[in-house]
């Protein structure tokens, strides 16, 4: 199985801190990786650059074999199509209103779609996420819960290969995170990459096939569900990461 997203001994310092040193994984194609560990700990960095979001100061990331920081304009265009991310806080747009938000992926990458072809795309992912209310408000008369379902259903729009979430179940209740989960794993299930940043042993549980553990900027443990299902120190270990 290939890689698509590999870290070459990866180092990504702010303000002359290092907050990850010297971090070299590989994410397969097809796999579900949970990012685990103690706040502060690195990993919302270590997703961060892993998407290209942040450029590293040391190292390399590399997306199909390609250098992200040395793309071209037109592959990184199609490296920002291929992929998408979910961020903690929702990272919507407080001076557009959901509509604007949900259409740029679109008329970014789809420059050719009609209007009508962008309603009825915005309209499939804001049903598959259970979002009801209308779409022409800003995000600021929406609860956190609903910028969560918002924040997810962008990153369906353009059916990407490659998912980054950050605690992208917070804030909603069972029901909905339910949701989000069954979508992540049909995604995988249809050979979708998803790197998902997680606290909650039941979603990782259901979900990953491959867990991260990342304390003081470095990883600790890397290994297949199925391996530390069979190792007891290893099961112990997780279970540890995933208290901090």
């Amino acid at each position: 199985m290939e890689s698509i997203i590999k870290l070459n001994n990866v180092t990504f310092s702010a303000q002359d801190k290092k907050i990850i040193q010297e971090i070299s994984v590989e994410f397969k194609t097809g796999i579900a990786t949970a990012i685990v560990g103690p706040s502060g700990g690195g990993k919302s960095t270590m997703l961060k650059v892993s998407a290209g979001l942040l450029l590293p100061s040391y190292g390399e990331v590399l997306y199909k074999g390609k250098n992200v920081a040395l793309m071209s304009r037109a592959e990184n265009l199609d490296f920002r199509r291929e992929s998408a991310f979910v961020f903690q806080d929702s990272a919507l747009w407080a001076n557009q209103d959901l509509n604007q938000i949900l259409e740029l992926p679109l008329k970014i990458h789809f420059p050719k779609m009609t209007e009508t072809e962008r309603i009825k795309r915005i309209k499939e992912v804001t049903d598959e996420v259970g979002y009801r209310k209308e779409l022409d408000i800003r995000p600021s008369r929406l609860s956190m819960g609903e910028q969560k379902l918002i924040g997810f259903a962008r990153s369906l729009l353009c059916d990407p290969l490659l998912l980054y979430l950050d605690e992208w179940t917070e804030s909603l209740d069972e029901t909905q995170a339910n949701r989000l989960i069954k979508i992540v794993h049909n995604k995988v299930k249809n050979g979708a990459t998803v790197i998902f940043i997680c606290h909650d042993m039941r979603i990782m549980s259901e979900l990953a096939d491959h867990v991260v553990i990342i304390s003081n900027g470095n990883i600790v443990m890397n290994a297949a569900k199925e391996q530390i299902a069979n190792d007891t120190e290893l099961s112990n270990y997780l279970r540890m990461g995933m208290a901090l």
